[in-house]
Order: C-alpha cells, then structure tokens, then sequence
C-alpha cells in the first residue's frame, strides 16, 4: 500500500521502532527495498534526491514504478523526496506524486528555515502529503563536520520550529554526517541531546547519514527515539562489494546475472537493518486512516 510518512513514522513513535529510509535510484534497488520490507513484514521508506534523479533515478519512470510495487505490497510503502533543496524542488516532487517532502532549508538562517517549511507545509498538507524538514545541519563526513556541535539542533529552537511550521517529522543533527567516514571511524553521537529533543517534542525524529555509524549507535539511536533513518553509502556499498565479489569469482558475468547480484545483496543489506532497527513485524493497517494515498 501507499503511504505518506506521517502514517508510517506515527506508529513507529508511538511502538518505539524506526523505519529505513533507502536511497534507492534505479528498478533493482527499488524492488530489493520493498521485497525485503515484505519478507519481513516492515514498513519501508524508498526514497531519492534531486542530483540523483539528474543523473539515473528520472521520477518520470521512477514514481509511476515505485507507486505501482507499492499498490502491490503487502506492506505500507512511502516515497520520499529527500533532501529538497528548494521550493521548487518540492513543488516538483508534489506534482510528480511523491508520499511525502523534505524541504532541506536547515542551511538557511532560522527564521528563513521556518517561512519556507511552513509554507510547504501549507502546500503537502493540502494534498495528503507529509512533510520532514530539518533543523540543525546534518554535514558530510569528508568534512568532518559530525564533530561540529555548532551544527547540532538546539532543543528550544526545535520547539518553537515545529510549533511554528506543523512538520510532520523532524531531521535532527546529533553527530552523524553524509557520505563515508574515514576508514575505522565510527562518529560520536550526542545521545544526551537526542533524549532532550525527543521528551521536549515527543514527535518522529529522524536520523540522517546512517551510514557508517555504527550497530551499537543505531541501536541507541532508535532507543532514544530515533524513528526514521536514513541509508544510502552502506546500501550503494552492499551492491558495489557484490558486483566486485562476484566478477573476481566469474570474470565472464554478464550484465543480467551482475544486475541480479546486486540486487540480492542490497534485499539482504535491508533485511539486516530492518532487524536491527526493529521494525520487522511492525506494520499494522487500519482502514480508517491509513494514511493512502490512492
């Protein structure tokens, strides 16, 4: 079924679980996400940004598909924009039929971040779309900005941000970032400041760059009331090492069968994570209000 998030992160707030958000550019990656969902009876996020539909991930082919497989699951599936960079970007995405936004405007100075949520949020709500923004500034990695508590979400700016903008979930910056880590680091996350934000809002949070932060900080992370997180360098690495892997086995591989490994790899790299999060045998319809969108 398809979804908007707000369905979706409601009930993982209220169970104490978190849903994977998967960068996903291309059919194989799409389908493995919600194969894997299914399987394991999770509610999944597919997700994708604007560079990414630039160069593979054409929303004129990727929505219509994506919709298609989750009108056809067994379990509720979202598909989020991720990262919007703009409201122009957002308009887009609503046009094209995505289940929910993220207005990335946590660059921006407070008040510009709070007129430019808001008013997407006047725009999705309208149309049943759920809305994430983000306040603090969730970095890159290669920059080292995960050790830039100056980047970190304040807790009172949060409260007044999500009084004034009505979001329906909220990115928080407590010490991950984007992109790879040096090799062997594992980033330090500020969990203190997690369990302030999440008693003052009592709201989804959302955990961006969950990629290589470590199983021990996921698990603390969605302990602390973490309820989306997001995943695109380890599922693009799960791909990559199987492709290499099974080209070193069988040099001859063709295209197809290098596709289907692929594509294997990144189904079991999601079920792991499902599990580690623990929304495996989460996902509950209730036909009242189950947030379709169709």
């Amino acid at each position: 079924m398809y979804v908007n998030m707000k369905y979706l992160l409601d009930n993982a707030n209220r169970d104490g679980y978190a849903v994977m958000a998967v960068n996903s550019v291309n059919m194989e990656m799409a389908r493995a996400v919600i194969e894997a969902a299914e399987e394991l009876h999770s509610p999944i996020i597919v997700q994708f940004g604007v560079g990414q539909m630039s160069k593979l991930a054409h929303p004129s082919e990727m929505v219509p598909m994506i919709k298609a497989m989750a009108e056809r699951a067994s379990v509720p599936v979202c598909l989020n924009l991720d990262h919007g960079p703009s409201l122009e970007a957002v308009v887009e995405a609503i046009h094209w039929g995505f289940s929910n936004v993220m207005l990335d405007a946590s660059s921006l100075p407070f008040e510009e971040n709070v007129r430019r949520s808001r008013m997407v949020v006047d725009l999705a709500h309208a149309k049943g779309i759920s809305v994430e923004a983000e306040l603090g500034h969730v970095g890159q990695a290669a920059d080292g900005d995960d050790n830039r508590d100056d980047l970190y979400t304040n807790v009172a700016q949060a409260r007044e941000f999500v009084d004034r903008t009505g979001v329906d979930a909220l990115a928080v910056a407590i010490g991950t970032a984007h992109g790879n880590y040096p090799k062997g680091y594992v980033p330090k996350l500020d969990f203190q400041r997690l369990a302030e934000l999440k008693a003052e809002l009592k709201m989804p949070l959302v955990l961006h760059g969950g990629s290589g932060s470590g199983e021990e900080n996921i698990r603390k992370a969605v302990a602390g009331g973490i309820n989306k997180i997001n995943v695109c360098t380890d599922a693009f690495h799960a791909a990559e090492d199987a492709m290499k892997a099974k080209w070193e086995e069988a040099p001859g591989t063709d295209y197809l069968n290098i596709m289907m490994t692929a594509e294997a790899a990144i189904k079991k790299f999601v079920k792991d994570y499902i599990r580690l999060i623990g929304s495996n045998d989460r996902y509950i319809f209730e036909a009242a209000d189950n947030g379709s969108k169709e």
